[in-house]
C-alpha cells in the first residue's frame, strides 16, 4: 500500500528527495533536522512511521562528514521509531574512493561507512554508480546499484550523434565507458594515466584508440577537482579530436573545479543531480540531468516487491 511508503531526507539534497516524491505521487516525510550551536545534530520525525516502509534520501556529499553523521542519526531515529524496513538511498556514496589498501597503514573507509550505516539501522541500500563495484560486498544487507548510463546515453543520442568516440578517462572506468559506447554504437578509446600520490593530481600518459578527426565524449564516474578532466580534454585536442564533451554521473566540483571547467576548451559537461549543484556553479556549459525518475521507479519497485534489475534489461 502506498500509505505505508514514507520518504524522508536530511539537508544534503532536499530538492532531489522532493523530485522523487513528485514522481511517486506522495508527500515528502516531515522531519526536523538541524544543528545546535555546539554543532551537535538533532533529528525528530514529525509523523508516525511504525511498521512503514521508509526510504531515507541523503547523498554523502559536501559537507561530507556532516552529511554522513546527519544520515546516521536519521537512520537511528527511524529505527527507534519502529519503522518496518529502512532503505537508505545514497545517490553518491562518499568515501567510495577509499575502497582498498593501496598504501601501507591506510584505512578502507568505504567499508567503515558501510558498517556504520548498517549499525545505524539501514536494512537495504539504494545507490547510483559506485566508484568501485566491490563496495557492494562491504555490506551485510542488500544493495541495489543503479546506473545513470541510460540517462547520459539518451542525452548524447539527442545532442551528439555524428562522428563520436567515447573516451574512458582511465582504465578503471573502461568497462562502464564500453557500455556507454555500446549504447551509442560508437567506438571506444581509453586514456592511460598515472595518479601522483594523494594530491588529486594525475599525469596522462597515452591515448589507446583513435580520436583524430572525431568528437570525443570523455566519460568518468565523477568530476572532483576537474584536474584530470582538464588534462584529458587538452590531451584529446592535442591528439586531433575536433571537440570534447565530458559526461559524468557525480558532479562533486570541489576546490577550483568550476574555474578550471570555465577556462577549459571542453564544449559541454553533462552530469546528473546525484549531488546538488549550487547556482554559482551552474555554468552555461554544464548540463544537469535529473535522477528523480530513476530513483523514484527503483523505490516503487522495492516497495512493491518488483525487480529492480528489470529496469535495465
Amino acid at each position: 500500500m502506498i500509505d505505508d511508503l514514507k520518504v524522508f531526507t536530511g539537508n544534503a539534497h532536499p530538492a532531489l528527495a522532493q523530485g522523487i516524491c513528485d514522481y511517486l505521487g506522495i508527500s515528502l516525510g516531515k522531519m526536523e533536522v538541524f544543528e545546535f550551536k555546539n554543532e551537535n545534530i538533532f533529528v525528530r520525525i514529525l509523523e508516525n512511521v511504525r511498521e512503514c516502509d521508509v526510504f531515507v534520501v541523503q547523498p554523502i556529499c559536501s559537507p561530507v562528514n556532516k552529511s554522513l553523521v546527519e544520515l546516521l542519526i536519521i537512520l537511528d531515529a527511524t529505527k527507534r521509531a519502529s519503522a518496518g524496513r529502512i532503505t537508505v538511498v545514497i545517490p553518491y556514496y562518499g568515501y567510495g574512493r577509499t575502497d582498498k589498501k593501496d598504501q601501507p597503514r591506510v584505512p578502507i573507509t568505504a567499508r567503515l561507512v558501510a558498517d556504520l550505516l548498517t549499525v545505524a539501522g539501514a536494512n537495504r541500500m539504494l545507490t547510483v554508480d559506485l566508484h568501485a563495484p566491490q563496495i557492494q560486498g562491504f555490506f551485510q544487507i542488500p544493495v541495489d546499484e543503479l546506473s545513470a548510463l541510460n540517462i547520459l546515453a539518451q542525452h548524447a543520442k539527442e545532442n551528439h550523434s555524428n562522428n563520436l568516440v567515447v573516451v574512458a578517462t582511465d582504465i578503471g572506468i573502461s568497462r562502464r565507458a564500453r557500455d556507454l559506447a555500446t549504447r551509442l554504437n560508437v567506438p571506444l578509446a581509453i586514456m592511460e594515466k598515472r595518479r601522483v600520490g594523494n594530491i588529486d593530481k594525475a599525469e596522462t600518459l597515452n591515448v589507446i584508440g583513435e580520436v583524430k578527426g572525431m568528437r570525443a565524449l570523455a566519460f568518468d564516474d565523477e568530476i572532483d577537482t576537474a584536474g584530470s578532466l582538464v588534462e584529458v580534454v587538452d590531451t584529446l585536442l592535442e591528439r586531433g579530436a575536433i571537440e570534447v564533451y565530458a559526461y559524468s554521473t557525480h558532479p562533486i566540483f570541489s576546490g577550483l573545479a568550476i574555474e578550471k571547467i570555465a577556462s577549459s576548451p571542453v564544449k559541454e559537461v553533462v552530469v546528473t543531480d546525484s549531488v546538488p549543484v549550487p547556482e554559482h556553479k551552474k555554468l552555461d556549459k554544464i548540463q544537469v540531468l535529473s535522477l528523480a525518475s530513476l530513483l523514484g521507479e527503483a523505490i516503487h519497485r522495492i516497495h512493491t516487491g518488483m525487480s529492480v534489475g528489470a529496469m535495465f534489461e
